[in-house]
């Protein structure tokens, strides 16, 4: 693959180009986002990233290295970020651990527990129906993204979209009825 031919043609928008791109390294990077991480939906959540974040960006891409080393430089930071999220969820679950074991006889966090989950499965129920069925589908179920939209007949980036809107949703909904449910909102669902 030419470097300088690829990344002109991609920087205009180039579907084909982006294609080859893909059917030339998404494999790839999938397997040294695999190699790290060792499950095989964050890995393909790591390369569906890096090309999104390419195709997004293709106007003004400037490599200043080979096409391999940008995307390999994307994948690495996507791992990493991954990583410094699942290190915050592993925290604050030892930090919830901690507090249930403080006072094992007390019921407050069964409540509270319990009083989220209501008010989330509520929440969720009053979502339109295809986000309701996009975002059960991906953080109830841990479906993929590509997965779902296979499914749905719809594209990878609104299956996005609608994500993002449900957690928006879910956001402002319990920032107003139940601020407390907010720290525990992301305990429950999965990324």
């Amino acid at each position: 693959m030419n470097q300088l031919f690829n990344t002109e043609i991609l920087r205009k928008g180039d579907p084909r180009a982006f294609r080859q791109l893909f059917q030339f390294y998404g494999d790839k990077i999938y397997a040294f986002a695999f190699s790290y991480l060792k499950n095989e939906s964050e890995a393909q959540e790591i390369v569906q990233e890096v090309f999104l974040k390419v195709w997004k960006n293709h106007e003004n891409l400037k490599i200043n290295t080979s096409i391999q080393a940008y995307l390999f430089t994307i994948a690495f930071n996507a791992v990493k970020k991954n990583f410094l999220r699942k290190s915050k969820e592993e925290s604050y679950k030892h930090q919830l651990i901690d507090e249930i074991d403080a006072d094992e006889n007390s019921t407050e966090f069964e409540d509270r527990y319990q009083l989220v989950i209501q008010k989330l499965e509520l929440f969720i129920a009053e979502m339109p129906e295809r986000r309701r069925q996009i975002f059960i589908a991906r953080k109830k179920e841990g479906k993929p993204v590509k997965e779902i939209a296979d499914e749905l007949d719809i594209s990878v980036k609104t299956v996005e979209n609608q994500i993002t809107e449900a957690m928006k949703y879910l956001k402002s909904r319990f920032s107003v009825e139940m601020p407390e449910g907010l720290e525990l909102l992301f305990f429950f669902l999965p990324s």
